[in-house]
Formats: structure tokens, sequence, C-alpha cells
């Protein structure tokens, strides 16, 4: 470990072997940190609040604070952060209430840039991009591979699918299906994210099946449920595909249109 002295740590913190931890930073109690994370100066972490391997924080980030919710009432619950994250400066991550999954949520391989905010109870997955100063309301979902462009606003309790893309400065008040692009305020559908799709090396013949599901689904004069309906009766369903029906059929917010 590599602590510097100004640093002020918990003895009830677990630090696991190769941690750094920079100038006047501080490290609650009931907070585990897993082996070669590096903590810049000036970070504050709160417990409860757990933080894998591999992992980068910058300066000035604030995790594990108390949730800004009214009806927050001291109940224990926590941060947990996966594995090879980036959280750059001044992000703030704050732990989770006692509603639904009781915590949030980041998963691996994230890039968490300037100034984002994620709040209460948001699950993330793992490879999401949020560019600077995208900020998450409480109770949200981002699935694997989402980039977020900078300065944009999600409501709570929106889902945002697997392997979109929203563009920056965007207002999102409603489910974001995966595999698209949205923009804007409020925020509409622009297509599927297909440069997004090649890089991620999906294949031809599943980018030609979302095409059509897409044009069916949201280019076409049909009511949702009947848009559905002729996708399962008349198309293959790729996992693609079916993933991407599934997300639109159980969306409590409604979809982007």
């Amino acid at each position: 470990m590599n602590i510097h002295p100004s640093a002020v740590i918990s003895p009830e913190a677990a630090i696991a072997d190769g941690v750094e931890i920079g100038p006047y930073s501080v490290v609650g109690a009931e907070v585990s940190i897993g082996e070669n994370t590096r903590i810049g100066p000036h970070v504050v972490i709160e417990g409860p609040t757990e933080i894998g391997t591999g992992c980068s924080i910058f300066q000035f980030a604030s995790i594990g604070a108390e949730p800004q919710d009214l009806k927050y009432r001291g109940e224990k619950c926590k941060v947990v952060i996966g594995n090879n994250n980036i959280i750059r400066e001044c992000v703030t991550i704050h732990r989770g209430t006692a509603a639904d999954i009781g915590m949030t949520i980041l998963g691996d391989n994230n890039l968490i840039m300037a100034y984002c905010h994620v709040a209460h109870n948001c699950s993330l997955g793992n490879n999401i991009v949020m560019a600077n100063a995208a900020n998450l309301a409480g109770h949200i979902t981002v699935e694997d591979y989402v980039t977020i462009g900078g300065m944009t606003g999600i409501h709570q309790f929106c889902s945002i699918g697997r392997n979109s893309m929203i563009g920056g400065a965007s207002a999102v008040a409603s489910d974001v299906p995966p595999y698209v692009i949205v923009s804007g305020n409020r925020a509409k559908l622009y297509g599927l994210n297909l440069i997004g799709l090649e890089r991620r090396g999906f294949r031809p013949e599943a980018i030609k099946a979302l095409k059509e599901a897409y044009r069916i689904l949201f280019r076409s004069s049909l009511l949702l449920r009947d848009a559905i309906g002729k996708i399962k009766n008349e198309m293959e369903l790729t996992s693609e595909v079916s993933n991407l029906l599934e997300f639109v059929e159980k969306s409590e917010r409604g979809v982007c249109r």
C-alpha cells in the first residue's frame, strides 16, 4: 500500500494490497477497496461502500454519501463498485435507499467523466461511458455498452437499453430502447446506433434484422402492440431483436419514439 501521511483512513476500512491513496483523502468506516485501486488527492469515500480492483478515482470525487432523497431516514444502504472503473474529477456517487434494490451499483470497465452524478439506487452495467456533467437521477438502470453524452440529464426510474447512445445536452424522460441513438429535449429517436454496433462486432445479419425491426416498431403507422405482433409473426427472432422487443414490452415509462 502507498498511503499519503495526510490521508485520513478509518481503522474499520479494509484496504487491499497495492492500493494508493493520495493526500488529504478521507476513507470512512465500512469501506473496502480492492487491490491496485488508485485513489487520488482530496477524495471522500463514505461507507458502506465496496470498490473493486484496478479502479482509478480522481481528485475531489465523492462516493458513498447519503442520498439526496427526502424520504431517506438513515437506513443502512451501500454503494457497490466493480473492477477497472475510471471515475474522474468531482464525480458524485450516492449510496442507495431502502427502496427497490437497496443500493447503488456500478459494474466493471466504466468511464465516468468529470462532474457526473450517479444518484441513489441506480444500477449501471459494464463498459459504460458517461461524458462530462451527465447526470442520473434516482432508480435508473443503464445496461452494458451505453454511451451518454455530456450535460445530459436522465429522469428518475428510466431504463437505458444496451448498446444505445444518448446525444449530448439531451433531456431523457422515457426509456431508451437498446441499440438506438436518441437526442434532444425531450430525447427522440434518431435511428440505430450503427457505428457503435459495428465497433462492437455485431454480425451484418444481426444489424439487418435490427434495422427491419426498428422500421416496423418506430417508422410504420402501426400501434406499438401491433408492430410487436407483426415482428413476432413475420421475422426471425434473433437474440438482438428479442432483446429489443422484451425491453419495449416491459417498459413502464414508455420508450422514446
